[in-house]
């Protein structure tokens, strides 16, 4: 199975893909993060989201999708970009006719590094581990939508194995 993992941002939104084998090991396929300019628009905005993760999706062929779920924000005008933000996301997904999974924060930390208050730099520390790469992904964006593609892997497998 191989899932693209996104982590929604109204400046910077990641992207990770990865793959479990049929041993059930964990690959590494691609990353990346998707850098918003503040001075455009935000429909111009949301359409650069939109249209990189269609091309991420063409490109590598995701069986399934995976985003963080809404948390609390203080600000409320922030809150609702990353709405939109998810909602461009999850539009991308659909409209290619793949399934989308929701995941809160904590459970995301608890599936990578055990724990559900990591801080980022634990999260990409275990990313790093978990798929055997030599370097960290270069935004701590992209290792976090690693960690939710991870995340889910990990939770359809034990949803698998508890169906048989």
């Amino acid at each position: 199975m191989r899932v693209l993992g996104i982590d929604c941002g109204s400046e910077f939104t990641g992207y990770g893909l990865v793959e479990q084998t049929s041993s059930g090991d964990l690959r590494y396929i691609a990353c990346g993060t998707i850098k918003l300019s503040i001075r455009e628009s935000l429909p111009d905005r949301l359409n650069q989201v939109y249209e990189t993760l269609r091309a991420v999706i063409a490109e590598f062929h995701p069986d399934n999708v995976a985003i963080e779920d809404v948390f609390y924000a203080v600000n409320v005008k922030s809150a609702l970009k990353l709405g939109q933000v998810r909602g461009v996301a999850m539009l991308a997904a659909s409209s290619c006719r793949l399934k989308v999974a929701e995941y809160a924060p904590l459970s995301i930390k608890s599936a990578v590094v055990g724990y559900g208050k990591a801080e980022k730099s634990q999260v990409q520390h275990m990313v790093t581990t978990l798929l055997r790469l030599s370097a960290p992904p270069e935004s701590p964006d992209a290792a976090d939508a690693l960690a939710i593609a991870i995340c889910h892997l990990h939770t359809a497998g034990t949803l698998e194995r508890q169906r048989t």
